[in-house]
């Protein structure tokens, strides 16, 4: 796929956990169980990568997720920096101990769009700090869900 996404995840069935992985917080969001809609659910304070893969990896557990979507943070020009460097060691680990697939989704402006929708919702600025994060995640996550639901639509276009 493109738009930063790597792999597919598995298509039928199942929870997606999505995630906005900052340097001092962990935005997550999950889907529906058809992978239709994407909601926020919480916001992880960074602690150590072991206690903080342990926390995601409970969530993975909690709602069924069969894969994880992380906003990969791109320069503007698309290229990779250190922070995306970081934010993939970061998906690595969590791959291996949750046991299901992570894809990369390009997060740029993932932020600014969370930031625009709390504004037009009138959110007070503290009330903002606190959400901001799980708000960008389900951003991430909803781009790959609707990604993924226009190329399988499209993919049955093409076999009929």
């Amino acid at each position: 796929m493109s738009e930063g996404c790597d792999k597919s995840l598995p298509a039928a069935g199942g929870r997606t956990l999505g995630l906005d992985v900052g340097q001092r917080r962990i935005g997550v969001a999950v889907s529906d169980e058809l992978g239709w809609t994407a909601q926020g659910l919480t916001v992880i304070e960074r602690r150590s990568l072991a206690e903080d893969v342990r926390r995601l990896v409970a969530l993975v557990k909690e709602y069924g997720c069969n894969g994880i979507v992380i906003g990969l943070p791109r320069r503007t020009d698309g290229r990779l920096g250190p922070e995306a460097e970081a934010v993939q060691a970061f998906g690595r680990q969590l791959e291996a101990s949750a046991g299901v697939p992570v894809v990369y989704w390009d997060e740029r402006f993932s932020t600014a769009q969370a930031e625009h929708t709390l504004l037009a919702a009138g959110v007070r600025r503290a009330r903002r700090k606190q959400v901001i994060d799980q708000l960008a995640a389900s951003v991430i996550l909803q781009a790959y869900l609707d990604r993924r639901r226009r190329e399988a639509e499209q993919r049955e276009e093409h076999a009929e």
